[in-house]
């Protein structure tokens, strides 16, 4: 449990100050790359912004988790309770494998492999926002539990 709390904890940790908030991804391997380069132990940050990774995300998906935050009564948990970015609660991703996306007009495909523990495979939908891309959803699609953020900010699986 107090694993699952120091990940929404990091999650809930913003991004207001950093590098990466400003920062404008030209093509989705470049914002895929600069996401899992980004430190998760980092101390700066909003308190009211609505994930350590506001800066990588779409405005659509911030909204999610910040509607969820907000409905969420204070010092529980709310629907996410693990990093989709490392697909867990603890570790650091090694090995990383980022697909040729797969990009129709403003929205981008690309499928994102690393070892975290076990290999793992995630499938990003990215979006044009901006002038840059930007995650839209992260979605795990094999194993014995898959699950997309839209899908657990919907309240399903």
């Amino acid at each position: 449990m107090r694993l699952a709390t120091l990940a929404v904890g990091l999650l809930l940790a913003a991004a207001h100050a950093l590098p990466a908030a400003a920062e404008t991804y030209k093509t989705p391997q470049a914002l895929l790359k600069a996401l899992y380069a980004f430190s998760l132990h980092s101390e700066d940050g909003d308190p009211d912004a609505p994930s350590l990774y506001s800066g990588f995300f779409s405005d659509h998906l911030n909204g999610l988790i910040k509607a969820d935050r907000d409905k969420t009564p204070e010092g529980e948990i709310g629907a996410l309770d693990f990093d989709p970015v490392i697909a867990g609660q603890d570790g650091q991703p090694s090995d990383l494998k980022i697909g040729q996306p797969l990009i129709l007009d403003n929205s981008a495909e690309v499928e994102v492999e690393f070892i975290n523990f076990e290999p793992v495979k995630l499938h990003y939908t990215l979006v044009k926002q901006g002038g840059g891309w930007k995650v839209d959803d992260i979605a795990k699609q094999d194993g014995e539990y898959p699950w997309s953020l839209g899908a657990i900010f919907a309240g399903g699986q």
